[in-house]
């Protein structure tokens, strides 16, 4: 089989079709051999030697089930398979897709809440080389439209309740014939046009087609969630993405015996990559939930014995504050992560003090760089509290100027990172690749600053810096600020325009329940800690904070309805410092 594909693979394994389409370009030698000299010498051995040497996507999970083919790889209601049933629904899902006309470098969305057919079709697409499209199930068609479009998708697969507004988009995406794939996560039958993608894993022979894939062939297609009007594709290959495993694996204190639990969205590469992949890497378990339910994942820590867990801080705020925290056996949990943003130092404590036996890993990063990029481990939460820690095992990064110059220790700057982690550019979009690479450093748009002893402290994303009467105002200076308030349950500051100041800090403000917390009393306690320009402007309390299904606070919408529903008024003695009541 391999002698007979081995001039095809040769040629696919080039990035032809899947880069160029992308408008990445790679150079790569390629033996020229035509299909009709797969037997010639030269691309025999070069073959044999590629598929010896293989370190795929596709390659982790067959080497883990062949290593612990008897534990338990996947829970998920009452689905529960070890690392041989997964490797086996992995292999037939390969075989139907690949029977249904998807090969490698073809293009697959995906569009749906966590399940296990999530994780089949993730290692499935890269088992056969396929790039698969993880699509954010909050978009609407429009939103959704633009994806399947720019990534040239030649088939989707979506959940039963999605599958409306998954057809809207396919339509106006000009996406016609193909794989139409349902998962029924209601036992809804499968409509019209649309096939139930369960018996793909379920049933037919466990032979998968081979096929060759190189470390950095395009697997994964993440549309990133940034401030941009419209989302960019980062490419992330085999190389990129099991790089970052190892980091994770090394820096994140993960083991063979970990039990995972996973309820952030898989389409995200947090969750996806920093965490999923690692455990079938390394053998663990991996619990799916559906969403970060507070009351269902309390319950699942507790039934399944959960070891490790990743969530935004919003999450495990959530679960403080949940009526069942404490009545819960929570004694299994040993490791938690977190990132998305710091985690407010009041936090931190009281994690400390309601789960003392909690080591707690600050992960940082960006799709862009697979995306981990640093870690603040265990030992240093408290001491260095709201840092991102060290760049990790994989990772170089440098905080630079303007001019792409590092600047000295204690000096804002943006940060900018090295790594075979990073991505291998943005699908159909030289321009931002080129950009975002210029001087051969990978550019975040982040803002940091580096301490003399090498840790990194993110202070705001570029865009979200708050110019305010000619002062910069990093929003998680002033967000730190107003936590340590004891009736605050969540805080978003940001800017909103302003005839005076240009732009306002501005706070929108959760107050915790049965608290008499006012905007005064915010601002009151704002002076005593902050410079009079940092104190916000305007202060509003609201009953909750807008957030992505990753748990991340979504700024831009609070800006567009803040610019909508506040008019600020002067606060007499405030020093310039305006509120509403």
């Amino acid at each position: 089989m391999l002698e007979a594909t081995s001039s095809r693979a040769i040629r696919s394994r080039s990035l032809h079709r899947a880069v160029t389409a992308g408008h990445v370009h790679i150079k790569r030698k390629v033996i020229p051999v035509s299909s009709q000299d797969s037997n010639h010498p030269e691309a025999r051995i070069s073959a044999d030697v590629m598929g010896a040497r293989s370190q795929a996507l596709g390659d982790l999970l067959r080497r883990t089930a062949a290593r612990k083919p008897d534990k338990l790889a996947l829970v998920n209601g009452e689905l529960r398979w070890s690392y041989r049933q997964l490797d086996q629904a992995v292999n037939r899902a390969a075989a139907s897709l690949s029977e249904r006309g998807l090969s490698q470098g073809d293009r697959l969305a995906l569009v749906s809440h966590n399940c296990w057919h999530y994780v089949v079709l993730a290692f499935a697409t890269a088992r056969i080389g396929a790039i698969l499209v993880p699509v954010n199930f909050m978009l609407i068609a429009d939103e959704m439209a633009y994806v399947l479009a720019h990534s040239g998708a030649s088939g989707v697969v979506t959940e039963d309740t999605l599958h409306m507004t998954v057809s809207r988009a396919a339509a106006l995406a000009g996406l016609t014939g193909g794989i139409r794939g349902w998962i029924p996560l209601t036992g809804a039958p499968a409509v019209e046009g649309w096939e139930d993608v369960t018996p793909w894993a379920t049933q037919g022979e466990d032979a998968p087609p081979e096929v060759l894939v190189a470390d950095d062939d395009p697997l994964r297609l993440m549309y990133t969630s940034g401030t941009e009007s419209r989302p960019k594709g980062a490419i992330l290959s085999s190389r990129s993405l099991i790089a970052q495993y190892v980091s994770c694996v090394v820096d994140g204190g993960m083991e063979p015996d970990d039990v995972e639990l996973h309820s952030l969205p898989l389409y995200h590469c947090a969750q996806m990559d920093c965490f999923l992949g690692p455990d079938v890497y390394l053998g663990a378990t991996s619990v799916i939930l559906s969403a970060p339910d507070p009351a269902t994942v309390l319950r699942t820590i507790a039934t399944e014995k959960i070891t490790k867990f990743f969530a935004p801080p919003t999450v495990w705020i959530a679960l403080l504050r949940h009526p069942d925290f404490d009545g819960t056996d929570l004694t299994s949990l040993r490791k938690g992560y977190y990132g998305a943003s710091a985690m407010p130092v009041e936090v931190l404590r009281e994690i400390q003090q309601r789960l003392p036996d909690l080591r707690l890993w600050n992960f940082y990063g960006q799709t862009e760089m697979a995306p981990l990029a640093t870690i603040l481990p265990p030992e240093d939460q408290i001491r260095h509290a709201g840092s991102a820690g060290r760049p990790t095992l994989n990772v170089e990064t440098r905080v630079v100027d303007d001019e792409d110059q590092p600047v000295p220790a204690g000096e804002i700057g943006e940060i900018v990172h090295r790594s075979p982690q990073a991505t291998l550019g943005y699908w159909n979009d030289p321009d931002k690749t080129a950009e975002a690479f210029r001087g051969g450093w990978f550019h975040s748009g982040d803002l940091g600053v580096m301490s003399q002893d090498g840790l990194l402290s993110v202070v705001d994303r570029k865009k979200d810096m708050i110019k305010t009467g000619g002062e910069n105002v990093a929003s998680r200076e002033v967000e730190e600020a107003i936590y340590l308030h004891p009736d605050v349950a969540e805080v978003a500051v940001f800017a909103t325009p302003d005839p005076r100041w240009v732009e306002a800090v501005t706070a929108a403000v959760v107050a915790k329940p049965g608290s008499t917390l006012t905007p005064d009393a915010v601002i009151e306690h704002c002076r005593g800690r902050l410079a009079g320009f940092k104190v916000p402007k305007v202060v509003r309390i609201v009953d909750s904070l807008p957030k992505n299904p990753s748990g991340k606070l979504l700024k831009r919408a609070l800006r567009t309805d803040f610019q909508t529903m506040i008019t600020p008024v002067e606060a007499p003695g405030a020093e310039g410092t305006t509120h509403e009541h």
